[in-house]
């Protein structure tokens, strides 16, 4: 092909040299027809004058083709990439095969629990890990050496000078001799094909499980405080020990106290690992709330006699992201989330005043026995905790 145009024309884009390619003359810029004949090389070296790029040096790392270095060199880069495969895979399979169900310390399965998170961190580190290595080995060791300077300009490129670009992406792709290397592609495409199903598996693996198998009785529907063949659920503290069953009184709590309570069933009493799961089940605690006697009170609709007096009880599951709404703020009457620092009026439904929450907490229905004890009158009438798909209100 014949060599770029070069006549003058009415724009100059500086006068750099390459390599006998031309001299301080201005550019004439070529027709679409010219464009179109010229072969990527012309291209390039169009590209580099109209960008003011000058090729100090340039050379292949491995003149010749085929030779054991470069045969050798080959084989760490692919290393690599099928390092990164191995791991990605590996981390696919822990993610969805391991344990990860809770076990308490020293009970039978603990380990396994405890290195979940690590297996899965692990592996998916090395695999992203393995990946940059690939890459930049590739880079260090396969790609031309090549030293170029270039002087910047300010504006958007035109489609000449996109097009030169795309040769020179071109150019050294072919320079590269990517595609004559078939056991980096395979290795390099094996790499990314399990990385990116990896990413979908962790962002997607929890919709596995269909939650609305058991129909009312999915698990996202109801929480602990179910009463089961119509046993009544009392409230009861937690001191630490989960055989230990404390009890709630009305008049356990001080007016502006708040304390955090959990289901309690007579038919689990003597069964300590029933009794320990209800504790830590996520969607089990409560906070009980006595609001001051002066206080106005404003009640959600449908859910008046929710309340037992001046006692409320609201669950400690936060409607944004799901962390524990653990503080209570008396002067105020806002219950708090240290998470993300949402906000809920305690005397007025618990409603969201501020930050991210945009629904109030779920709230329990309560009453109390002949014996003064304070007992769930039923589940909760909406899902606790943050929102999640085809969420039933």
């Amino acid at each position: 092909m014949s060599a770029p145009p070069e006549s003058p024309s009415g724009r100059n884009h500086g006068s750099g040299t390459q390599s006998g390619d031309h001299g301080s003359d201005e550019l004439r810029i070529p027709s679409d027809a010219e464009l179109a004949e010229m072969s990527t090389d012309d291209l390039v070296r169009l590209g580099n004058r109209i960008d003011d790029i000058e090729v100090v040096s340039g050379r292949p790392r491995f003149p010749v083709p085929g030779t054991r270095a470069e045969k050798r060199a080959e084989r760490q880069v692919a290393g690599w990439f099928i390092l990164a495969a191995i791991m990605g895979l590996a981390f696919i399979v822990f993610f969805i095969a391991w344990p990860h169900d809770w076990v308490a310390p020293g009970e039978p399965g603990s380990v396994e629990y405890v290195l979940y998170t690590p297996i899965i961190g692990v592996t998916l580190g090395i695999a992203v890990l393995a990946t940059g290595m690939g890459v930049i080995a590739y880079s260090k060791k396969l790609l031309p050496e090549d030293l170029t300077i270039q002087q910047r300009h300010d504006g958007r490129s035109n489609e000449l000078e996109r097009r030169t670009a795309a040769a020179r992406l071109v150019q050294a792709g072919e320079q590269s001799g990517l595609g004559r290397r078939k056991l980096i592609v395979r290795s390099l495409g094996a790499a990314g094909g399990v990385l990116g199903v990896g990413v979908a598996v962790a962002a997607f693996g929890g919709l596995v499980k269909n939650p609305w198998k058991e129909g009312d009785e999915s698990p996202l529907l109801v929480t602990e405080w179910r009463s089961d063949n119509g046993e009544r659920v009392y409230v009861r503290k937690f001191d630490g020990n989960p055989e230990d069953v404390v009890l709630v009184r009305a008049g356990d709590l001080e007016p502006g106290s708040m304390e955090t309570v959990f289901p309690f069933k007579e038919s689990d009493r003597n069964n300590p690992e029933k009794l320990a799961e209800t504790v830590r089940s996520a969607d089990s605690p409560v906070m009980l709330i006595r609001l001051r006697s002066n206080v106005s009170v404003i009640k959600r609709a449908g859910q008046e006699d929710f309340n037992y007096g001046s006692l409320f009880a609201y669950s400690k599951i936060c409607s944004h992201m799901g962390c524990p709404t653990s503080l209570y703020e008396d002067q105020t009457m806002r219950i708090l989330c240290p998470c993300h620092q949402s906000q809920f009026q305690a005397n007025e439904y618990a409603r969201p005043v501020f930050g991210p929450a945009a629904r109030p907490l779920a709230q329990l229905p309560i009453a109390v026995d002949d014996q003064g004890y304070l007992y769930a009158r039923s589940d909760f009438i909406e899902p606790v905790g943050p929102g999640f798909w085809e969420r039933r209100p």
